[in-house]
């Protein structure tokens, strides 16, 4: 069984060098977007995932990029690690 693995920047820095702290990656049909390196949204079919910034100014721009700004649809932070755990054990890629 073959997977495709798609990593890819998203958002709009114009330089690359900054472009690596926003990394979108496709396996499959999941997909995770990370701040620095952290999972902060996921999607699987079911619709966007998007945490609360609980972190700096920049990990906000980056979930703007993601959500369009939807602050009032973003998950708190234990709600959304619920959520990814199960979805990282679905597809085999979380341990328990």
């Amino acid at each position: 069984m073959s997977t495709n693995v798609n990593i890819r920047t998203y958002g709009e820095y114009s330089s690359e060098n900054y472009g690596a702290h926003c990394l979108k990656v496709d396996i499959g049909c999941l997909r995770l977007w990370f701040s620095y390196q952290t999972v902060v949204a996921f999607s699987n079919g079911d619709g966007r995932k998007v945490r609360e910034n609980e972190w700096s100014t920049t990990t906000g721009k980056h979930l703007n990029w993601i959500d369009g700004g939807d602050k009032k649809n973003r998950l708190p932070g234990a709600e959304f690690e619920r959520q990814l755990n199960n979805v990282l054990k679905k597809h085999h890629l979380a341990v328990g």
